[in-house]
């Protein structure tokens, strides 16, 4: 089953090790992890998508609360968060090609933030089915180089 985990940190060296070392120590596929810093520098959030059991995840989460430098868990259960994503692309794109790649990009509300003699560089954000969608049209083009965030979220109202 798929958990999307939020923590709340104190931006101090070795908190992300230790908190993905007791993930994987307890068997849990770490899907994305995603680290940044809140607007006061002392603090940082981890969204990390983990792959596991129901209840071994309340147990990891509890062990979670118990580490030093952790602030705050939270799990969001389905539909309790608002969820996005960032892709960043560089794809093959000749002339002839460049309009019908800003069609699907105007579609998706993609954004092409580069552009060169024969590729492009694209910019989306949304959900994991909206990104996987346009990875799925733009394939076809030929995809050189990828970058993807992988989830991020906050609980919703």
């Amino acid at each position: 089953m798929r958990h999307i985990i939020s923590i709340l940190v104190e931006n101090k060296f070795g908190v992300l090790a230790r908190i993905a070392g007791m993930f994987s120590g307890r068997g849990f596929n770490i899907e994305t992890l995603n680290v940044g810093p809140m607007t006061d520098e002392r603090f940082s959030r981890i969204t990390a998508t983990i792959i596991g059991d129901s209840d071994a995840l309340d147990q990891a989460i509890k062990q979670v609360n118990k580490l030093i430098n952790v602030l705050e868990v939270t799990e969001f259960s389905s539909g309790q968060a608002t969820e996005r994503e960032m892709l960043m692309l560089k794809v093959s794109a000749s002339a002839g090609q460049r309009s019908e790649i800003m069609q699907v990009c105007d579609i998706f509300r993609a954004k092409i933030i580069d552009v060169a003699p024969e590729t492009v560089n694209i910019e989306m954000t949304g959900n994991a089915n909206k990104v996987t969608a346009f990875l799925n049209l733009v394939e076809p083009y030929g995809i050189i180089e990828m970058a993807r965030t992988g989830n991020l979220a906050l609980k919703r109202g």
